[in-house]
Parts: C-alpha cells; sequence; structure tokens
C-alpha cells in the first residue's frame, strides 16, 4: 500500500480493512479492529483502547481494547482519559507517573496518549487511549496520525 498524499498509512490501513470487511455499520466491530490495527502496527505499546461516553450516566466506559484489564468507568475531568474529554484536547503525557491524578491500569505504563472522538457536529463520542511502557513514546507525528486516524474512523462508529 503506498501513502496517499497527507494520509498516514495508518488511518489508509483502517479504512480498507473496514471497507474490505464490509462492516461500515457495525460500530464495536470497527473500534475492535481499530484498535488492533494500531496494537500490531505501532512499535512500544502495551495498551490501546476506547473509552465511550455516556451521557445518560455522565461517565466513560471502557470500550474495545488490547491490553491488561482497565478500569471500567471513568468520570469526566478523572484522569488523562477524562480530562482530554473533557477538554476535548489531545493529551500527550511524557511519564504518566508526573500526571496528576493519573488512573494507574497497568504498572508498566510510563506515557500516555489521549485523543477526543467527536462528531463534526460536536457530539462527543469519547476517546481513543494509547498507553507505553516508553517514556516520552509519543511524538507530534505519532499526535498527528492519529488524529487523523479517528477522524477516520468517526463515520464508521457513527453510520
Amino acid at each position: 500500500m503506498s501513502e496517499k498524499q497527507g494520509t498516514p498509512l495508518i488511518s489508509q490501513l483502517l479504512a480498507t480493512w473496514i471497507e474490505g470487511e464490509s462492516s461500515q455499520s457495525y460500530a464495536v466491530t470497527n473500534y475492535a479492529n481499530a484498535a488492533a490495527i494500531l496494537f500490531q502496527n505501532m512499535s512500544v505499546l502495551n495498551w490501546v483502547g476506547f473509552y465511550l461516553f455516556d451521557d445518560v450516566n455522565n461517565v466513560m466506559s471502557l470500550g474495545p481494547f488490547l491490553g491488561k484489564p482497565a478500569v471500567a468507568l471513568i468520570s469526566p475531568d478523572n484522569g488523562v482519559v477524562g480530562k482530554a474529554f473533557s477538554s476535548q484536547q489531545t493529551i500527550v503525557v511524557e511519564d504518566v507517573h508526573q500526571f496528576p491524578g493519573h488512573i494507574v491500569c497497568d504498572t508498566d505504563s510510563n506515557s500516555e496518549i489521549v485523543i477526543p472522538i467527536t462528531t463534526t457536529d460536536g457530539r462527543q463520542i469519547g476517546v481513543l487511549d494509547i498507553d507505553s511502557p516508553e517514556l516520552n513514546r509519543f511524538s507530534r507525528q505519532d499526535q498527528a496520525d492519529l488524529e487523523d486516524f479517528v477522524r477516520t474512523l468517526l463515520p464508521y462508529i457513527t453510520a
């Protein structure tokens, strides 16, 4: 697969996989495959998954993921997940041990990136959460590529 101008390969892989599976209308399936694509194609990760917003109960609930078991429910504003969701800004944490209020799921995690998932009309869906055992694992390029990945995923989870 060659990279289309301006589209990261990881996003192209996601779109090709989902379209090839004809799974466009199956959000949970697409979340699961998206997590697997990232886990298999990015280096030095120990957790990749989604937290989905339950607006009735005002909580983020654990969605499809790969890695060790994780906290099932996170309140908005709590931990990196909640803060990224509430602020609607990607948060990159170089050292999770220095992040006030970090929620520990895997003691091997040392850095984290959390990308909000929001529709074009502003509906907050949840977040993509990725952990690494390596300090300072996530670069600006990783952030840009993962934000594009979330934009690529969005039509396949809101159909």
